[in-house]
């Protein structure tokens, strides 16, 4: 069964750090693209953060560029985002994507709240 599963959200503080990890299994990620993509209220989902298969590039929102780092490890099929400097304006729920020319998965989201 093909899974993506995130962890890491909560509540921080405004200024404060979080690290989510999205596993995957079912599938080897080795061969996807990976997205972490998050949604606020009555907002559309946007895209956060991307990093290619095999890690030699990486793409970020403006909104977060220099606050937030995409990594992978494709020997534990597990993608993180590292949230540094997070602000009230990141709360949304965070979600893990994985995209190849073949197949796109989901995971199903973990929230994370920014609030003093």
């Amino acid at each position: 069964q093909v899974q993506l599963v995130e962890s890491g959200g909560g509540l921080v503080q405004p200024g404060g750090s979080l690290r989510l990890s999205c596993a995957a299994s079912g599938f080897s990620i080795s061969t996807y693209a990976m997205t972490w993509y998050r949604q606020a209220p009555e907002k559309e989902r946007e895209s956060v953060a991307t990093i290619t298969s095999t890690g030699g590039s990486t793409n970020y929102a403006d909104s977060v560029k220099g606050r937030f780092t995409i990594s992978r490890d494709n020997a534990k099929n597990t993608v993180y985002l590292q949230m540094n400097g997070l602000k009230p304006e990141d709360t949304a729920v965070y979600y893990c994507n994985a995209k190849n020319y073949f197949n796109h998965y989901w995971g199903q989201g973990t929230q994370v709240t920014v609030s003093a």
